[in-house]
Order: structure tokens, then C-alpha cells, then sequence
């Protein structure tokens, strides 16, 4: 009786893809976890500019004689808006001009939690993003 054998190259080629399936498994989620922390990244970056633009129009605002808080986080809220955060989703804090220091100080924070694109994937969710704008009253001495 004789045993039926099957050529080299047959066997190798299998060898080959059963190789590559190994090598795509190990690989493939390294690759996709560095895809998605760009991505996110990414993002978060976007958001951190549109909240210092945010931070910034409110002082415009702020410093112009007459205005009032509405004023201030109305125009903060109509920016924020076109990236879907609500007004609970951050928060503004305002430090108005004194005759000693004429300046006016709004300061917008978002938490992680509410921008996130991966939720707490990255394990940032208890971090906020802060930005900070000062500006000269108008008519100050």
C-alpha cells in the first residue's frame, strides 16, 4: 500500500495563510486601538480649539460697556452649539473688571466625559478641558 503525498508547495501556501490569519490576530488590534486613539485625539483637539474660540467671543462680549452675563454666555452658547454641548454640558465662570484690575476673565470648562468620542475607552473621562480668556475693558483707566 502505498501513502498518498502531497507536493511541497501545496502544504507551504497553507502554511503561509495560517501564518498570516496568526500574524493579522496579533496585530490587527494594536493597529486599531492606535487608529481610534488618533481619531480621538484628534477630536478632542477640535474641541479644545471651539472652547478656547468659545472662552474667547465671551470676552468680546464681556468687555464692551453695557453687556451682562446673558450676553456673555448667550453668545458662549450659540458658539458651543455646533458641536452638540448643551449648557449642561459646561460651564462658564466670569470675573468681571474692578477699578484695581480692568480686566474681564471668562473661563469655559467641558469635561471629558461630555466630549468624548470612545466614552472612557482612553480612561479620561475624569479629566476637563479648561480655557481661559482675559481681555481689557473698554474705557478702563
Amino acid at each position: 500500500m502505498t501513502r498518498l503525498r502531497i507536493s511541497g508547495p501545496r502544504k507551504a501556501g497553507t502554511r503561509r495563510r495560517a501564518t498570516a490569519v496568526v500574524e493579522l490576530a496579533v496585530v490587527l488590534p494594536i493597529l486599531l486601538t492606535l487608529l481610534f486613539g488618533i481619531i480621538e485625539f484628534g477630536w478632542d483637539f477640535m474641541v479644545y480649539q471651539s472652547v478656547t474660540n468659545a472662552a474667547r467671543e465671551g470676552c468680546r462680549v464681556a468687555v464692551l460697556n453695557g453687556s451682562s452675563d446673558s450676553d456673555i454666555t448667550g453668545r458662549i452658547s450659540n458658539y458651543l452649539s455646533s458641536l452638540g454641548l448643551t449648557t449642561d454640558k459646561y460651564t462658564v465662570h466670569l470675573e468681571h473688571a474692578t477699578t484695581n484690575n480692568p480686566t474681564e476673565t471668562v473661563k469655559v470648562s467641558v469635561p471629558y466625559a461630555s466630549i468624548g468620542l470612545l466614552g472612557n475607552y482612553f480612561g479620561l473621562s475624569h479629566k476637563i478641558l479648561t480655557s481661559t480668556a482675559q481681555m481689557r475693558k473698554e474705557g478702563a483707566q
